[in-house]
């Protein structure tokens, strides 16, 4: 049951009153719409794998998508090639645009695999081949699928850098599966 005086998002509310009130802002750049670093980082949901602690980004030093699995969807297309475009009309001294696609062990999305968990999210009118290619049972081998991914969509700029990581949960190490790659060489 819900506690009506007190939630998880009213702490969350309390937090940031503290950040908004004190200088944790502080030093803290400008946010432009292409963040700090150039970098677009698309992985899991999974709290576990936090880019801002695994990387010691801050605030504005990246874009995050997180998805189920750090899959490579439609929606994620659609949205690198938004903020593609806004790079090259932004930013056209910058050559480059940096994007990490990173996967990690023990994923979630790994029960997609099992035909029995899966039919129950078929019965409630998900497709099942989508739901199967979700699945992230290897990480290095799903990661390179979703480097080709976006080197191959024609919607993303040819000024976008694509790199692939493995994550470890447990030892807390992320390591490269592909180089880094674009659509020009």
């Amino acid at each position: 049951m819900i506690d009506a005086h007190h939630s998880t998002v009213d702490s969350l509310l309390r937090a940031n009153e503290t950040f908004a009130r004190t200088d944790q802002k502080a030093g803290v750049p400008e946010i432009p719409f292409v963040p700090n670093k150039q970098v677009y980082l698309i992985t899991c949901i999974d709290p576990r794998v936090d880019p801002a602690n695994l990387f010691g980004l801050t605030l504005g030093d990246a874009i995050v998508h997180r998805v189920v699995g750090g899959r490579v969807t439609e929606a994620v297309l659609d949205d690198l090639a938004w903020i593609s475009y806004l790079h090259e009309t932004l930013t056209p001294d910058t050559p480059w645009f940096d994007v990490v696609v990173m996967h990690h062990t023990d994923c979630g999305s790994g029960l997609m695999a099992d035909d029995t968990l899966r039919r129950g999210f078929v019965a409630r009118g998900f497709r099942d081949d989508v739901l199967r290619a979700t699945a992230v049972t290897d990480p290095a081998a799903t990661v390179a699928l979703d480097v080709d991914r976006l080197l191959s969509s024609e919607k993303i700029s040819g000024r976008i850098r694509v790199t692939g990581l493995r994550y470890d949960v447990d030892t807390g190490r992320a390591a490269r599966v592909t180089g880094t790659r674009s659509r020009e060489g």
